[in-house]
């Protein structure tokens, strides 16, 4: 029998983390710009060389970053799924409104974000994660939607018309908090549902 320490074990992945994390907060005080393997390690408190044990170059760091984000937004809508218990229409406002409270209200999370947004165009892997994600986003809502009693037909354009609403009242929220509280981006978004899920608009 082994008697090495069991946090041993867990060391590599705790140690990925926080170079992950450290990129995040890089990418989010400074932008791509200024994301190196120099400044993630600094913000890490590690060697560069540590940096480049993990990770195959600052690309593959920030597309790990990028992936752990949407992971994290994922497990918040999750939680906020779950404590809303069975209700089919208390599960997909959950779902909708989580967006306007922290962890994902942060405006932290969205200069992340911006900063992977301006990679979208200009390196494919980046993009294939956007579309996975945001694939994900509208599935998820689907399938909320089709739990609310919406129409087969309409689920996929109502699922687009959602996730813009939310993206909008979302970035306002974080870029201009002054503008609008949590609680009428939540309301806006509530009012939407109300007429989407209307049984005239469900109907067919």
């Amino acid at each position: 029998m082994s008697t090495a320490p069991a946090y041993r074990r867990s060391e590599p992945d705790a140690r990925r983390l926080s170079l992950i994390e450290a990129c995040a907060r890089v990418l989010a005080r400074a932008g791509i710009a200024g994301a190196s393997v120099r400044t993630i390690a600094v913000e890490a408190g590690v060697s560069p060389g540590l940096v480049g044990h993990y990770f195959a170059g600052v690309d593959a760091l920030i597309a790990a970053t990028y992936a752990h984000t949407g992971a994290r937004v994922d497990a918040a809508l999750e939680t906020a799924v779950a404590a809303a218990g069975d209700d089919p229409r208390a599960r997909l406002e959950a779902f909708v409104t989580a967006s306007f409270a922290a962890p994902i209200a942060d405006p932290e999370l969205l200069a992340t974000w911006i900063a992977f947004w301006s990679l979208v165009r200009a390196r494919p892997e980046i993009a294939a994660l956007h579309d996975q994600q945001y694939g994900g986003f509208r599935a998820q809502l689907e399938a909320l939607l089709a739990d609310a009693g919406v129409a087969r037909a309409e689920l996929r354009p109502r699922a687009i018309e959602l996730t813009a609403l939310v993206d909008g009242l979302w970035l306002e929220l974080c870029l201009s908090p002054q503008a609008f509280s949590a609680d009428e981006a939540a309301a806006i978004a509530r009012a939407a549902l109300g007429r989407i899920t209307s049984p005239d608009r469900s109907a067919g």
